[in-house]
């Protein structure tokens, strides 16, 4: 049911087709029989120079300016940033004046340049005098001081960018003209705490500009009404506008000589297929997971490239430069194809890219339907794109994405309220900027849509942490932060503090990392994670880049490296986003599974899954599949909650904490997305009583509270809400200096202040994040209590891969001490010794 505050306006269907491609702006504009009344001379001039009229989404866009909040959902290639800037340019072009007009805000700093880069066309052809710049973390200072003193008419920049200029005393004054803003790839944004933090940077805008009118922008949107809430100052309504889809895409999945292996994720036995695909298109993306595996893939496309294609590879830990190198190449149509990762998902126009390949399962509808959309960048051509499984199970989960893109079925999980340690930073920076009244900074903030239902006492808690430190923490000076004047208004205690909170201001978490460098020539790589660093030992190699290094050394916090082409190497454990299957695509394969029909299969996935149904039966939807076996000398448990990787670990870390407390003795686990299998010294004949949810999140509590996983969380929220500075007079901590004092801290909390609004945020975080108890308590509302055990005697076709997986997880307990004293009594009779003798040892 569509919300009853939102209004929505859906276009016609396009009639003609679009010409071809010319550059990034050029290649929104179509004939259409639709008039250029609405735009100002020199734009309407520059459009009939052309032939060309408007999309009908534009044209609707242009129509509703003055909507205080606007969506547009239009798919890749449809002109969406075009039409997000049209009422601008058409503003800007009747009537110049002096300030700031517009401001761009979008997930990427690569993003922003680009579009600067393609606004010139339409400003420059038109004649028009209006200043374009961009301001991110890349942007030289002395042009940020300047751009604060004098605004240009349309500024690009980021969610950390904006957040700093709103702590800023003179904020009035730069955005006293603002009349919009256009936020692109909302969806992305709503998916994390740069969206709550960039929804607050706007209430305050609003506050300072009152009128002004907010614009979003996005391809991929499995829920508008809920972006558009995300969006809209609460309470007031976003009209959403829908544009024609477009053609659907030519997506299949790649048909290689060899079956894919039972486990892993690298998918090398694809690489002459793939090679073969990217010899028959202009520019390929090959999207990869995770950043380790888009490494490998690329070494190993690298070892069979005969004919010295251009390949090249992008992710978020490679140096910036060699960033810039590959994205100015792959815009020049240089390269062939680009191995790379999230880094590319967003919606820079990449020229003669024409086909996308997935490698690995995708994990996400959604996030696949937006790197399809990378590909064929026009309008009315379709994009063409290929799954490649990197095992036997992502066949079934690839065929699950591919039916779910055809039926336009994304997913996505309902949004959760506004996270607090975002609200305590942009407390501190609305102190920042001056002195505030609390009543007016707590209306304003529930004007953002993400904090709309926030409750007045959840904000006093906030403030006086910010104020205090909290409880246990209000003793130590340096956690008091701000102070309430004698006529109630709240400032900074210390006013130079501001500086340290800016310095601060963001809630990207990245893993400790260490920059790296070749040694003696100082250039940069990239960067590993600290924890892997702090392996190597002298003469290791490690891939980055494509290119195998071998480790000299730490010094001064840089790994130091040479090259080394001729040994194996190790890969660098980068940071990345570990994607875990929505819960929408394992239903839909629960479905598939249901349905019993495997026509559409490769031969070798139907045989196993047949002979999965034949020797025990496989999971269904509503039901907890549960098979028992022995296998090894060792009794074995199997449990299918189709969960997600996060979720399906932690079980295993609370189904084996209830087994030790019920005697069985486990030994240790391991989980996948589907399933986690469960190893031990006692057959479970009974598996019912572990799945007590009460008894769960019980033992979840427990576990959580020395655990390193809530020190994790409670070190990012910590980070986030000011109360760890990784920032201190221009120098970053290293990861061991502020794991250190995060640390203390934590276990400081823990001791005597368990209920701190810190740490009460920590197990919201770890709950929802980390661990994702949400999606156990999911399984277990979707089953009721409706298992199938199913004993067996011997390891099943869907279970035996499980044995394949690595980073399985001992467990130690009663079954260590029974298997030491199994060990004793071997070594014991071997020796000749009899029970009497061992009991007088």
């Amino acid at each position: 049911m569509k919300s009853p505050e939102t209004r929505r306006h859906i276009v016609q269907p396009r009639t003609n087709r679009q010409p071809a491609y010319i550059s990034v702006f050029l290649l929104f504009l179509t004939r259409y029989p639709i008039g250029m009344n609405d735009l100002p001379l020199p734009l309407a001039r520059w459009f009939e120079t052309r032939g060309w009229n408007m999309h009908p989404h534009q044209q609707a866009m242009l129509n509703r300016a003055s909507a205080p909040s606007l969506m547009l959902v239009a798919p890749t290639g449809g002109g969406k940033t075009l039409a997000g800037f049209l009422p601008t340019l058409a503003e800007l072009s009747a009537d110049l004046k002096p300030g700031l007009h517009t401001l761009y805000v979008s997930p990427l700093k690569a993003l922003a340049a680009d579009i600067k880069r393609n606004l010139r066309t339409p400003i420059e052809e038109a004649g028009l005098d209006i200043r374009v710049e961009d301001r991110t973390g890349d942007t030289p200072a002395s042009r940020k001081k300047r751009q604060r003193a004098d605004p240009p008419h349309i500024l690009l920049t980021t969610p950390e960018s904006l957040a700093l200029l709103t702590s800023y005393p003179d904020a009035p004054r730069m955005f006293a003209g603002l009349k919009r803003v256009v936020v692109d790839e909302i969806h992305a944004l709503a998916d994390s705490k740069r969206g709550d933090q960039l929804m607050l940077a706007l209430a305050r805008l609003q506050t300072l500009c009152p009128d002004l009118r907010r614009v979003g922008l996005s391809a991929t949107v499995e829920d508008p009404d809920a972006i558009a809430r995300f969006l809209a100052r609460a309470p007031d309504p976003c009209e959403i506008i829908n544009a024609d889809p477009g053609p659907d895409p030519d997506i299949q999945m790649l048909t290689t000589h060899e079956a894919p292996p039972w486990s892993g994720g690298g998918a090398k036995y694809a690489i002459p297929a793939v090679l073969e695909q990217v010899k028959q298109h202009k520019t390929t993306l090959i999207f990869h997971n995770t950043r380790a595996q888009a490494e490998l893939f690329f070494r190993n496309l690298w070892l069979v490239n005969e004919d010295g294609l251009p390949i090249g590879i992008h992710h978020g830990s490679l140096d910036r430069g060699q960033r810039e190198k590959v994205e100015a190449a792959m815009v020049r149509g240089d390269l062939r194809a680009i191995v790379c990762t999230g880094s590319l998902d967003l919606g820079i126009d990449w020229g003669n890219v024409d086909l996308v390949i997935q490698v690995g399962a995708p994990k996400n509808v959604k996030r696949l339907v937006q790197r399809i959309g990378r590909a064929n960048h026009r309008f009315n051509a379709p994009s063409k794109a290929l799954l490649v499984p990197a095992n036997r199970f992502e066949v079934v989960e690839c065929l699950a994405a591919l039916e779910a893109v055809r039926e336009h079925d994304l997913d996505g999980d309902p949004r959760g309220a506004g996270p607090r340690d975002v609200l305590c930073q942009h407390i501190l920076i609305a102190a920042s900027a001056g002195p505030f009244e609390a009543d007016d900074l707590y209306s304003e903030m529930t004007g953002a849509g993400p904090f709309a239902a926030l409750g007045r006492a959840e904000f006093d808690a906030c403030l006086d942490f910010c104020a205090t430190g909290g409880y246990a923490l209000r003793a130590y000076d340096q956690w008091q932060r701000l102070q309430q004047r004698p006529g109630g208004q709240w400032q900074l205690r210390d006013p130079r503090s501001a500086l340290r909170i800016r310095q601060n201001i963001g809630t990207i978490q990245d893993s400790d990392k260490l920059k790296v460098k070749w040694r003696g020539r100082g250039a940069s790589l990239g960067e590993v994670e600290e924890s892997f660093a702090a392996q190597l030992t002298k003469g290791d190699t490690f891939l980055i880049g494509g290119q195998i290094v071998r480790y000299e050394g730490l010094r001064e916090l840089v790994v130091e490296v040479s090259r080394d082409p001729g040994r194996k190497p190790k890969v660098a454990v980068f940071s990345g986003t570990k994607f875990a299957t929505s819960t929408q695509l394992s239903q839909r394969i629960l479905r598939y599974f249901q349905a019993g029909d495997f026509s559409a299969l490769p031969p070798h996935t139907a045989d196993w899954l047949r002979l999965q149904g034949e020797v025990s039966a496989l999971p269904q939807p509503g039901r907890l599949q549960i098979e028992t076996f022995p296998h090894d000398g060792r009794h074995q448990m199997v449990v299918y909650g189709f969960a997600g990787r996060n979720a399906q670990q932690t079980l295993g870390l609370l189904l084996t904490k209830r087994m030790e407390e019920m005697g069985l003795a486990p030994m240790g686990f391991v989980s996948t997305d589907y399933a986690t299998l469960i190893w031990g010294l006692d057959a479970v004949h009974d598996p019912a009583p572990l799945f007590d949810l009460d008894m769960l999140e019980a033992g979840l509590d427990g576990w959580l509270a020395g655990n390193a996983v809530m020190k994790r969380s409670f070190r990012g929220c910590a980070t986030i809400a000011g109360l760890i500075e990784r920032q201190l007079g221009g120098q970053r901590k290293t990861g061991r200096q502020a794991t250190m004092s995060s640390d203390i801290l934590y276990d400081t909390l823990l001791k005597y202040d368990p209920d701190h609004l810190l740490m009460q945020i920590t197990r919201d975080e770890a709950m929802r994040g980390l661990v994702d108890f949400a999606r156990i308590r999911e399984m277990c509302g979707r089953v009721q209590g409706r298992i199938d055990h199913i004993a067996l005697e011997k390891v099943t076709p869907l279970a035996a891969p499980m044995f394949l997986e690595v980073g399985k997880v001992p467990v130690k307990g009663e079954a260590e001490e029974r298997l030491l004293a199994e060990e004793l009594d071997r070594l014991m009779g071997a020796s000749g010794l009899t029970q009497i003798d061992k009991a007088t040892l």
